[in-house]
């Protein structure tokens, strides 16, 4: 029996997570344990430790440790008690685990990989390679990585670039392609109907969904690109519906979140969400005219909606992006100038990020490591 964890903080990796955590349990020889920690606990952010255990599964711990302010001081503290409480964690349970997922380049997923190497955890990484120069995500992410036995990437320039921060050979790196998007192509989409239903919003209208996060980089700039985005929506709330998802819990979040939260008050036209979930997300995706901001979801999974992508600023500076991925500055004219172009057209290339049955791949190397276990 081979005893598997994953760690999941966000609703953002548990979407990605949700194709190999299915077949993980398909497994006869596979023992699943799932943790659940960061926003996934924090009422502030939808609580979204309900979505898991509606779809039905069990968790094995909750670890709470995220702090409500969005300041410096607070994510480096949130970071610490993330650490503080995983050394427990790890403390009492690392002998119960044979490998361990953790996914992708939040602070919290570093700190509860980084309690862990004292214990000798093995740790599998999805998403490494990757680069986000406008994000402070990029160090943790690449500490992750530093962190781990297993690499699992999204594509080949990302395994390239994982080989050479590990600069040796004891450790093992695969071209998966992107679990996100394996995701994407086996949900079962809503009609516009059970989305108006559910949501009480109406896609049959032009809309463009809009997710941004801060810049963490450079958070002193946060202020600005508000300031800016805010003129854009202004004129764009008079030929469209917009659709915003709210913020992680990133440095500076506070700021846009505040300012969307007062938006929404005045135009009727603008609705903001929490927490979607990945069916009512890429639903929304799958009918809207554009994607606005600066998510990995508009670089990774939007050319596999057919969309194209309006990419703010520098959050995702340095990551490879398909064809369907237009970059534009936080400035009000150039987001504007950039919606009006692209939005309503069709996306007809290929996506980099494509490849397929990653989730199966990812199973088939840990029963050939770990299947005499």
């Amino acid at each position: 029996m081979i005893r598997v964890g994953v760690l999941t903080s966000s609703r953002a990796d548990y979407g990605i997570y949700l194709p190999l955590i299915k077949n993980l349990l398909l497994e006869t020889e596979i023992n699943l344990k799932i943790v659940v920690f960061g926003t996934h606990l924090s009422k502030y952010h939808g609580y979204t430790v309900d979505q898991i255990e509606q779809d039905g599964f069990s968790i094995f711990a909750k670890i709470e440790s995220m702090l409500v302010g969005d300041s410096p001081n607070a994510i480096a503290s949130a970071y610490a008690l993330t650490g503080l409480k995983f050394a427990d964690f790890w403390s009492d349970n690392h002998e119960q685990f044979d490998i361990v997922f953790a996914l992708g380049d939040r602070y919290e997923m570093a700190a509860a990989v980084a309690a862990s190497i004292p214990f000798g955890v093995d740790i599998a990484h999805i998403h490494g390679g990757e680069t986000t120069l406008g994000a402070i995500d990029n160090i943790y992410r690449h500490s992750i990585t530093l962190a781990s036995k297993f690499h699992f990437a999204a594509a080949e320039l990302f395994a390239n670039r994982i080989k050479n921060l590990l600069d040796h050979n004891q450790y093992h790196v695969y071209h998966v392609g992107s679990l996100g998007i394996e995701n994407l192509m086996g949900l079962t989409l809503l009609t516009l109907e059970e989305f108006s239903a559910k949501w009480g919003i109406d896609l049959n209208q032009p809309t463009l969904l809009l997710t941004v996060h801060p810049e963490t980089s450079d958070y002193a700039q946060n202020e600005r690109h508000c300031q800016e985005l805010e003129q854009a929506i202004r004129v764009l709330v008079r030929d469209f519906q917009l659709v915003i998802t709210m913020p992680n819990a990133d440095t500076s979040g506070l700021i846009f979140r505040k300012r969307f939260e007062r938006l929404s008050n005045e135009f009727e036209a603008i609705r903001t969400i929490e927490n979607f979930g990945s069916q009512s997300y890429f639903t929304c995706m799958n009918y809207v005219q554009l994607v606005l901001g600066n998510s990995s979801s508009g670089i990774i999974e939007a050319g596999s909606m057919r969309k194209y992508a309006l990419n703010l600023g520098n959050r995702q500076l340095g990551r490879l992006s398909g064809e369907n991925v237009i970059h534009r500055e936080f400035e009000m004219d150039a987001i504007v100038q950039g919606v009006m172009q692209y939005s309503g057209r069709e996306y007809t290339g290929e996506n980099p990020y494509y490849r397929p049955h990653a989730s199966k791949n990812i199973i088939e190397i840990l029963k050939k490591h770990y299947g005499k276990l």
